[in-house]
């Protein structure tokens, strides 16, 4: 929660200059999730951003939200051929073949997981007991965590899932409480 100061002190990545930056810097980066949808969402688009930056899918969201089905993993794990040449003639996500693949892939592998062990939710947040883990603010692109993950991950059949990648998803879904050490959104120990 932010001080009284007139101007909020904000992670330095945080665009001021985009609204759904901040929107996302300040209501959704570092927040505990365990909304399924949203974990697989984040997971994905994490995904879809290797090479690029994490604002360019973020600008992207409500798009990808409309082209996947708002993220429904049983829809996308039988998306067809006609359904993935739309998705790559698609200006509102990134045409990338390798990241439409690999959405589908993750949907199948989603599954899978959610079958075994019930939940993406409940996977994820064992690796660290159930609590976020608390770092000091400094720029970190992966741990120990995040490459085990990652191995797991690709073992389970996943793609675009390399420790930076789950590093970042972390971050993004309140695993790893990362804000800076002087930002006002910073969830105090």
């Amino acid at each position: 929660m932010p001080t009284q100061s007139a101007t909020p002190q904000r992670c330095s990545w945080a665009n001021p200059a985009n609204p759904l930056y901040l929107a996302y810097h300040d209501q959704e980066w570092g927040v505990p999730c365990h909304d399924e949808r949203r974990l697989f969402e984040m997971l994905n688009l994490e995904g879809a951003q290797a090479g690029l930056s994490w604002e360019t899918i973020l600008n992207k969201r409500e798009n990808y939200r409309l082209a996947f089905d708002d993220w429904d993993a049983k829809k996308i794990a039988v998306y067809d051929a006609d359904k993935v040449a739309s998705l790559l003639a698609n200006a509102g996500i990134v045409r990338n073949r390798l990241k439409v693949a690999a959405a589908i892939t993750n949907a199948n592998a989603y599954l899978r997981l959610c079958d075994e062990l019930g939940s993406l939710d409940v996977y994820l947040w064992a690796h660290v007991n159930g609590k976020p883990i608390h770092n000091s603010g400094e720029r970190i692109i992966k741990t120990e965590l995040s490459d085990r993950i990652s191995k797991d991950l690709i073992k389970r059949g996943f793609k675009f899932v390399g420790s930076t990648i789950i590093y970042a998803y972390m971050q993004a879904i309140g695993m790893v409480q990362d804000h800076a050490a002087d930002c006002d959104w910073r969830i105090k120990q």
